[in-house]
């Protein structure tokens, strides 16, 4: 997401590698095979994980498709590939016309495959391969979607419900109000669960992609073994020891029961990874409840409220997130000495709770922009 560079830079700073730059949604890091298989597995915000496979000044045409065609893309891709040049974005560059560099940049990797392999056709079906151009002041940066499926999807979602927040954008906002386990946790709206979920995931040191398949898996330097390994060492990194308190509610009864199901696979997906490593330890599961927000009283004196509240399109009408925003303001008595996070893509929300934040970031997640209010 367009805001959340440092966030994901701390995350593969602690992972031990070392940043090299970024852009607006975008931060380049350096790392050897492991990296490329552990930033998949592990990173929490990261949308997705490209491999950059060559960085070159293109002034002409030609120039763009010679830099292609050095490329060794027999090294990554194999002949039943279906590879596809996704996505070409320009910005200050001579060369500007995003179409022709899409068919340039596909043209220079199937000559340069086909003198390797000896072959005049390629496939336009089986497992995708997708490359992404971006070309920036005159420098071609050509990569290599390593993930597949977006990271957000971690393969927990049984029904996403109505308008759900990315898995992603909620690890955000639990690192952006550095969140940690030992502090109790309650998101009043909690729709299909994300929030609360995601937190449970980071209490629990389970890696977010630890049971879920990648495009890396298919390439032709693909080392399976190594991976392996790796899958296994974060299996033993899963903390079943610790003691949190993480709940939700929601007025929708089938919300709830949407993330009763949707936790209860991120669990079992868990304790599957557990079982490689010959533990039989459960996950405590966070806990739902059905309840209107304004009901719910604080167990503890201290802790985060974290939520997503209904807005707009999911309420039928601006009006009626407007009430509801106001009548939001009755969660700072219920938990008085919590601190809370409340993002929404309504700029009145300080205006109808009565309140200004602490603190407050926006983000933009695909064509949504959005504000995140903190209060302390």
């Amino acid at each position: 997401a367009i805001g959340a560079e440092k966030i994901l830079g701390n995350e593969l700073k602690h992972l031990g590698y070392k940043l090299d730059g970024n852009a607006p949604g975008r931060v380049r890091f350096v790392g050897d095979e492991d990296a490329l298989y552990l930033s998949n597995i592990c990173l929490r915000t990261a949308d997705r994980v490209y491999l950059e496979l060559a960085r070159y000044e293109a002034l002409n045409f030609d120039d763009l498709f010679d830099g292609c065609y050095a490329v060794d893309w027999q090294t990554y891709l194999k002949k039943d590939m279906y590879i596809v040049v996704d996505k070409v974005r320009v910005h200050k560059s001579k060369l500007n016309s995003e179409h022709t560099i899409q068919s340039m940049v596909q043209k220079a990797i199937y000559k340069k495959l086909g003198d390797v392999w000896h072959i005049s056709t390629f496939p336009e079906t089986g497992d995708r391969a997708d490359i992404r151009v971006y070309l920036e002041n005159d420098t071609v940066y050509l990569l290599l979607d390593t993930s597949g499926e977006a990271l957000h999807k971690r393969g927990y979602r049984a029904d996403g419900g109505t308008a759900p927040l990315r898995e992603t954008m909620a690890a955000i906002l639990l690192q952006q109000m550095m969140w940690r386990r030992k502090l109790p946790l309650y998101d009043p709206f909690c729709g299909s669960g994300t929030i609360v979920i995601e937190a449970a995931l980071y209490a629990h040191d389970i890696a977010p992609g630890i049971a879920r398949g990648f495009a890396f898996e298919g390439f032709a330097n693909f080392n399976p073994k190594r991976f392996h390994e790796l899958r296994r060492k974060q299996a033993e990194c899963i903390r079943t020891d610790v003691e949190c308190h993480i709940c939700g509610s929601d007025i929708d009864p089938s919300a709830v029961e949407r993330s009763r199901q949707n936790a209860e696979y991120a669990c079992a997906a868990a304790g599957k990874a557990l079982q490689m490593i010959g533990s039989d330890a459960k996950i405590l599961r966070p806990e739902f409840s059905v309840a209107s927000f304004d009901q719910v009283k604080s167990s503890y004196e201290t802790g985060l409220v974290l939520c997503n509240p209904p807005y707009g399109e999911r309420l039928g009408d601006e009006s009626s997130a407007k009430q509801l925003y106001g009548d939001m303001a009755s969660l700072f008595t219920q938990f008085d000495g919590w601190k809370m996070g409340v993002i929404t893509s309504q700029k009145c929300f300080e205006e109808c709770i009565g309140k200004h934040a602490s603190l407050t970031k926006a983000f933009k997640a695909g064509n949504l922009d959005t504000m995140f209010y903190m209060f302390s």
